[in-house]
């Protein structure tokens, strides 16, 4: 077949719809195999960036940018080009409603504005995390009205994308790749396209069935995140460590995988993706009590820790109105840049609506982002024992290795601690 010998010999151009935390990694190792690599993206302020050779995420070097430049990766806003690609790779958010319900317009608006352009040979892959059914339900219609038959024509398949930014231990091209197509030959092209770019690719049997995958993955994750937050919650009522416990419990060679409570979930998965699945579930009149559970705990974490400051500045005669009040870490993990979903975000709301003023430090988050529903105007505030000494309280909320816990320790009066960083008992120390 054609449209497999172009992967095969290298030939094929390779379109990333979506050139953000999933879409730039694969650029750039489509480019780092010798692929000719289109970027497509509706920021112009990106594609502007990428073409001079800059980055806009952290943990991604400006080198690299450059290098993909200088061995042919180009960025444009201009989706006509499609027609240039024999590969169309979709990476763009699917963030939820604000009923908690999926939003697939990035994904339909990206369909549609490439639907024009499509012609015989090209493979499109949806790798944005979505409910079972999408690929078929909203893809496929679409790439099919012009005449083009997907199977025969053209190739469609779904390839959910597993980033995990901040650790070295994997990168794009050792996690492995599970796809699923529409039809055999559809599975037989998207295999030929991811092959030659990541170690492992792991087909299965339809594109509901990766879409399935990605879903109990991010799941599993939050479920039993949740448990932890609750056996957390509990521990803490009866004067227990639960990072203690854990931490023994990690011992145990079989049956148990250590997962550890913070202040909330955040990232563009782990809070979003379980209710994708609740969402379409009841299409099929099924309520999944189990993920929406673990969802109602993980979102009230916040809250929790707010509760235990007001607790912690009571207990030393302080009102959280007007007290002082320092963020540590605001992206939504450790070591990145990412704000998406963060819990410390909403902390910091929680706080500001009480009366709080609100400062934070994050070495990797120098000014505060634009973001879609959350506002501050703010820039981080150095790390100073002096800075630490004129807070009233300091919220530990993302626990980067870029800060100084000694410094942090020593000199701010009053720590909230919802990480597990500070396992010693101290009477300043306030676990959350």
């Amino acid at each position: 077949m054609q449209a497999i010998q172009k992967y095969q010999d290298k030939s094929a151009v390779i379109g990333i719809l979506g050139l953000g935390y999933v879409g730039l990694p694969l650029m750039l190792r489509y480019n780092e195999v010798g692929f000719s690599v289109l970027g497509i993206d509706i920021d112009p302020e990106k594609v502007e960036k990428l073409n001079q050779g800059k980055s806009y995420i952290e943990h991604i070097p400006a080198e690299k940018i450059e290098a993909a430049r200088h061995s042919g990766f180009e960025a444009t806003t201009d989706f006509s080009r499609a027609s240039e690609c024999d590969a169309l790779i979709l990476c763009v958010p699917t963030p939820l409603n604000k009923y908690r319900e999926p939003d697939i317009s990035f994904v339909v608006n990206t369909t549609e504005a490439i639907k024009p352009f499509l012609r015989e040979g090209q493979v499109i892959s949806l790798e944005s995390t979505t409910y079972p059914g999408t690929t078929e339900e909203e893809l496929l219609p679409r790439l099919e009205e012009g005449g083009l038959v997907v199977g025969q024509d053209i190739f469609l398949v779904y390839s959910p994308e597993r980033e995990d930014p901040g650790n070295p231990d994997f990168i794009t091209r050792t996690i492995p790749k599970v796809i699923g197509g529409h039809t055999p030959a559809c599975l037989e092209v998207g295999l030929a396209l991811y092959e030659k770019a990541i170690d492992r690719v792991v087909p299965v049997s339809s594109t509901q069935a990766a879409e399935m995958t990605k879903l109990l993955e991010n799941i599993h994750r939050a479920v039993n995140i949740g448990l932890v937050n609750e056996m957390k919650i509990v521990a803490d009522k009866m004067g227990i460590d639960i990072h203690e416990v854990i931490h023994a419990a990690a011992t145990k060679p079989f049956g148990f995988v250590p997962y550890y409570p913070g202040p909330g979930l955040g990232g563009h998965c782990i809070p979003i993706d379980p209710f994708y699945l609740t969402w379409k579930a009841r299409e099929y009149g099924l309520n999944t009590r189990f993920i929406e559970l673990a969802g109602e705990v993980n979102s009230s974490m916040p809250d929790y820790v707010v509760s235990k400051i007001l607790l912690a500045l009571n207990d030393r005669k302080k009102a959280i109105k007007g007290s002082h009040i320092l963020i540590l870490g605001i992206a939504y993990k450790k070591n990145v840049d990412d704000m998406r979903e963060s819990p410390a975000v909403m902390i910091m709301e929680k706080l500001r609506d009480l009366g709080a003023r609100i400062a934070y430090t994050d070495p990797h988050v120098p000014v505060f982002p634009k973001m879609r529903e959350h506002h501050f105007d703010l820039s981080s505030t150095p790390l100073t024992r002096e800075n630490l000494a004129a807070c009233d309280c300091v919220v530990l909320t993302t626990d980067h290795d870029r800060f100084d816990y000694e410094l942090i320790r020593a000199h701010a009066p009053l720590i909230v601690d919802s990480r597990g960083k500070y396992l010693a008992p101290e009477g300043h120390i306030v676990k959350a």
